[in-house]
């Protein structure tokens, strides 16, 4: 009996150390993820910097004319989207969308609805005159381009 009881402790030790050896090989590949994502988290962040500086055009601002428009300094906070603000945001988005939702005109006819919202919310175009087409629906060409687009429409099979 004592040669099956050492056989089984012996089994038992092996299935012990197997299972150490896997999750010792499993924490250091997570630990080495981890630390190829940070590696490569300051990579991005070193390349972006890099980028900023090639973007960097303070240096031309004395050769640009001044402008004297006066200048509204804008909010950062409203332009970095933390989780609150995030947050904040869609439960702003979600109650518009009900109130667009439930609202008769929209519910009659949704399109209608939308185009005279965009036409109300808009900016006004300043239109220029069109310039004059001729017959064809085209700007009128010189020289050869002209005749050689009329042969190739004179060609319809």
């Amino acid at each position: 009996m004592g040669k099956s009881r050492r056989e089984s402790e012996t089994k038992a030790d092996r299935k012990f150390e197997k299972k150490l050896q896997f999750y010792t090989k499993v924490r250091d590949t997570v630990a080495s993820l981890n630390a190829q994502k940070s590696i490569n988290k300051k990579k991005k962040l070193r390349s972006r910097q890099k980028k900023l500086k090639a973007y960097d055009l303070s240096t031309l601002t004395e050769f640009l004319p001044e402008l004297n428009a006066p200048k509204q300094p804008t909010p950062t906070s409203e332009f970095k989207l933390n989780c609150k603000s995030r947050q904040k945001l869609i439960l702003k988005e979600a109650k518009q969308l009900s109130t667009v939702l439930n609202h008769p005109a929209f519910q009659s006819d949704p399109l209608e609805a939308i185009h005279q919202h965009l036409l109300s919310t808009q900016p006004v175009v300043d239109e220029k005159p069109k310039k004059k087409l001729n017959k064809n629906g085209g700007k009128k060409m010189k020289g050869k381009k002209s005749k050689l687009s009329k042969e190739s429409q004179s060609m319809d099979f």
